[in-house]
């Protein structure tokens, strides 16, 4: 099963569950008419706004790890060249 909290942080989930209920909640009271509408869209752009902050950290995960590389990348050749330039005094 997915891991909902690996993905996304509790405020997020918390925000997913109170728009949703407050977007069914809309449907009963107003009905099926055109404020439903409206309400769809609100609900979408909580839907997409937590998805491009998901998408994100994602992203900045992804650099963390690569600038994570390049500094181990580059702490072995600065032991390198202090090694190599110390063999040669």
């Amino acid at each position: 099963m997915l891991d909902l909290k690996k993905h996304f942080d509790m405020g997020s989930l918390l925000l997913i569950v109170v728009t949703f209920v407050l977007f069914v909640a809309a449907i009963f009271t107003k009905g099926f008419t055109h404020a439903l509408l409206l309400e769809a869209a609100i609900f979408l752009v909580s839907v997409k706004l937590i998805v491009m902050a998901y998408k994100n950290i994602d992203a900045t995960d992804s650099l963390h790890k690569r600038l994570d590389e390049i500094s181990k990348n580059l702490d072995k050749i600065a032991s390198h060249q202090s090694s190599a330039s110390g063999n040669k005094d």
